[in-house]
C-alpha cells in the first residue's frame, strides 16, 4: 500500500472538514470531529493547517491527525479503514517516527478512538494507557427538555459575555473576542453555534459551543463551561440541554461530548442532560 502524509495547505482545510464530518456515524465511536477542528480554528487558518496530518491513498482520505501542544495527535479514521492492517502499520510508523514531524518528545500520546487493528497494532507495539476519557451520547430523535435558564445564541453584541464565561470556566483559557471573530468566519463556524446561558439577574452563568458534521450525523459539544462564580447551580445540565436541542434544531442524529473520567461532575452534569454514558477509554502513550 502507498500512503502520503501532508500537512495542508489553508485553502485545503474545507476538504478536510468535509471529509472528517462524513466518517461521523451513529453507532461508532466517538473520534476526531469537524468541530474539533473548528474550535482549533481560533487561531486562524495557518496555524491550524500546521497542525494537521493527513494521510491518503490513491487520492483518498483514510487518516486524519490534529497536533496538539506537540506531544500529542488526536486521530481520525475512516470507517472504511477500520480493519486496514496495511495502513494502520503504516500510522504507526509515522507516529514513532520523530523524523515524520507528526509527535515529538519523550511521552508522545495518541488519541485513537477508533480504528480496531490500529487500536489493536498500538497495543502490540508496547503503547500504554494513558488518560481515561468518557464519551457520552444523546439520541435527538425525540425532542429536548426546555432548559431553566435564558439562553441566547451568541453574535457580535454577546462577545463578551462568551468570552467572559469562557475564561471564568477554565482557568487556562486564552480565548478573545479577536479568536471568536476568527473562529466565527471558518466555513467550519457555518454549521455551529455558539450558546450563553443567564441566570434570573442577566448575568452570564454557562456557554457551550456546538458543531454539526451534517445532516443526520452526530454532533458535538466542544467545549461547555459554566462560570466560577455560579457553579452548583444546574447551569451545567441547562446549557447542556440547550446545546442538545440546538443540535437537534441543526438536524444532527444525536449529541456527543467526551470528558476526562476523573472529572466526575461533568460527567455527571451530562447525565443529568440526558447523556448517555459510554464506556471509557484512553489514550496511547509511549515512553521512549
Amino acid at each position: 500500500m502507498h500512503v502520503d502524509l501532508t500537512t495542508p495547505h489553508a485553502r485545503a482545510l474545507g476538504e478536510v472538514l468535509s471529509e472528517l464530518g462524513s466518517w461521523q456515524r451513529d453507532g461508532l465511536p466517538v473520534q476526531l470531529h469537524p468541530g474539533d477542528l473548528g474550535w482549533q480554528w481560533r487561531f486562524g487558518p495557518a496555524a491550524l493547517a500546521g497542525a494537521l496530518r493527513v494521510w491518503t491513498a490513491n487520492g483518498t482520505v483514510v487518516a486524519i491527525g490534529l497536533l496538539d501542544e506537540g506531544s500529542l495527535v488526536r486521530m481520525g479514521v475512516a470507517p472504511s479503514a477500520d480493519q486496514d492492517e496495511g495502513l494502520a502499520r503504516i500510522l504507526l510508523r509515522d507516529l514513532e517516527d520523530p523524523a515524520r514531524g507528526v509527535l515529538t518528545g519523550d511521552k508522545p500520546i495518541v488519541e485513537a478512538r477508533f480504528g480496531t487493528v490500529f487500536r489493536s497494532l498500538l497495543r502490540r507495539r508496547g503503547w500504554i494507557d494513558d488518560e481515561p476519557w468518557t464519551p457520552l451520547v444523546r439520541d435527538l430523535r425525540s425532542p429536548v427538555e426546555t432548559p431553566r435558564v435564558r439562553v441566547e445564541t451568541v453574535g457580535h453584541e454577546r462577545v463578551a459575555d462568551r468570552v467572559a464565561v469562557q475564561r471564568a470556566a477554565f482557568d487556562r483559557s486564552t480565548f478573545t473576542a479577536g479568536r471568536w471573530t476568527v473562529m466565527s468566519r471558518s466555513p467550519a463556524y457555518r454549521h455551529a453555534r455558539c450558546l450563553v446561558g443567564y441566570d434570573d439577574r442577566d448575568n452570564a452563568v454557562a456557554a457551550a459551543t456546538v458543531w454539526s458534521a451534517g445532516e443526520g450525523r452526530p454532533g458535538l459539544l466542544e467545549p461547555v463551561g459554566v462560570h466560577r462564580d455560579h457553579r452548583g447551580r444546574g447551569y451545567g445540565t441547562a446549557i447542556t440541554l440547550a446545546a442538545a436541542s440546538t443540535l437537534r434544531d441543526m438536524g444532527a442524529s444525536s449529541a456527543t461530548v467526551v470528558t476526562p473520567t476523573s472529572n466526575a461532575g461533568a460527567v455527571a452534569t451530562y447525565a443529568s442532560a440526558g447523556f448517555r454514558r459510554l464506556p471509557a477509554v484512553t489514550d496511547f502513550a509511549l515512553v521512549r
